[in-house]
């Protein structure tokens, strides 16, 4: 997949009405926003098609309303906070690209911005059916793409509209592209991977694309019991994907015959059982990884393995992680999660963290702008270190 893709700034867009696609997706309670980071992120590429006598139409999804009508995914109160953080009206359409739309559209002067609703109170959204995205072209003479979060999915609003219109990334979407496609295709070494997370199955072409590319795998959370499993040793209670033991060592041979360094944990915080509440009070030990006892459960990393990924992490010129260490809503069983997300802070690497717990441990920690990139799409980044082509980046226009 080439990641050279035409941005904003290589586009005429004075005088144009474009299409921008943003990631919306924003959190709600009662009718309230709980969270507008997602909306301040778009900010920049809508301010630069403002600064730039564009005639800005914004869209994006919100929830899953599965192509019905559902008022409390309207997102009237996207346009309501869009409007306070740009000081300036955003026109709310009452459709996605039907008669409203179409006349509030046309009506757009230079600078002026619109938002449509919810694309996915259209069943053809997630079809990426031909007809709906021809309709959203019509309203539009270019297409932006500035929803990372979504450029894994083939949906009209995030692919099928580069059909019929020059399609450029804007800021967002640029900045995904640059920093890891950078980091996949061309890292500055050594280049060390970290993954964690509850199952080896989430993350197998993740793991099998990665070994070709770094030279040192990091594996963590849950889905390394499988690995210590695949050594022969004794788990307990602790998850396990039994299905993939075969595969967890053929990683393994994987990895040794590629040169690559494969780390996994060498002692291990285990209980007698899983936290509940989740984020409640717990009794837990430390114990090798190769000796844990047959009734207890593996859920967060030791000490000596803090030591030995953070080691790894230091000595790095490129991270990437993606998955916590262990059960991170516990604050008992955070510390190897925490102590990853320290080690990335501390490091002078390009260091890059995939969406998700790995995201939200860098932010509530206030490591945040430590971090070299936080990608801001989840599924999107693991299809991305899947080395898989993103629809909606795989769409736009080569530089």
């Amino acid at each position: 997949m080439n990641y050279n893709k035409k941005s904003i700034e290589d586009i005429d867009v004075a005088g144009k009405r474009v299409l921008c696609r943003c990631d919306f997706n924003v959190p709600t309670k009662n009718g309230v926003i709980t969270s507008d980071k997602r909306i301040v992120a778009a900010l920049p590429t809508i301010q630069y098609l403002i600064a730039h006598k564009a005639k800005v139409i914004l869209c994006s999804h919100m929830g899953k309303p599965k192509g019905e009508w559902k008022p409390e995914l309207s997102l009237k109160v996207v346009a309501a906070r869009l409007s306070e953080l740009l000081g300036q009206e955003v026109i709310m359409a009452a459709d996605v690209a039907g008669e409203d739309a179409k006349a509030k559209a046309a009506a757009l002067q230079e600078g002026q911005v619109m938002l449509l609703e919810n694309t996915r109170y259209i069943k053809g959204e997630t079809k990426n059916d031909p007809e709906l995205s021809k309709q959203l072209a019509s309203l539009a003479d270019i297409f932006v793409n500035d929803a990372f979060g979504t450029a894994h999915r083939a949906h009209s609003s995030t692919a099928g509209v580069a059909d019929y219109l020059p399609a450029v990334c804007g800021y967002l979407v640029q900045k995904e592209v640059s920093i890891m496609g950078k980091a996949l295709a061309n890292p500055e070494r050594p280049f060390v991977a970290i993954l964690g997370g509850a199952k080896v199955s989430d993350k197998l072409n993740v793991i099998n694309n990665l070994l070709e590319k770094v030279d040192t795998l990091i594996i963590g959370g849950g889905m390394a019991y499988t690995f210590l499993a695949a050594k022969g040793y004794s788990v307990g209670t602790s998850l396990l994907d039994s299905e993939k033991i075969d595969y967890c060592k053929e990683m393994m041979a994987k990895a040794e015959a590629k040169g690559v360094k494969l780390l996994l944990p060498i002692d291990t915080v285990v209980a007698a059982s899983f936290p509940d509440p989740i984020d409640g009070d717990i009794a837990v030990e430390t114990v090798p990884s190769d000796a844990i006892p047959a009734d207890k459960m593996g859920l967060d990393i030791g000490e000596k393995t803090r030591a030995l990924f953070a080691e790894a992490a230091k000595n790095a010129k490129t991270v990437v992680w993606n998955g916590p260490m262990g059960v991170f809503e516990n604050p008992t069983l955070a510390k190897g999660t925490i102590a990853v997300a320290q080690a990335l802070a501390d490091s002078s690497a390009t260091t890059i963290v995939g969406g998700g717990d790995s995201a939200a441990a860098c932010e509530q920690l206030g490591f945040a702008d430590k971090i070299t990139h936080i990608s801001t799409g989840g599924g999107a980044s693991l299809e991305f270190l899947e080395g898989l082509e993103l629809p909606g980046i795989a769409c736009l226009q080569d530089k």
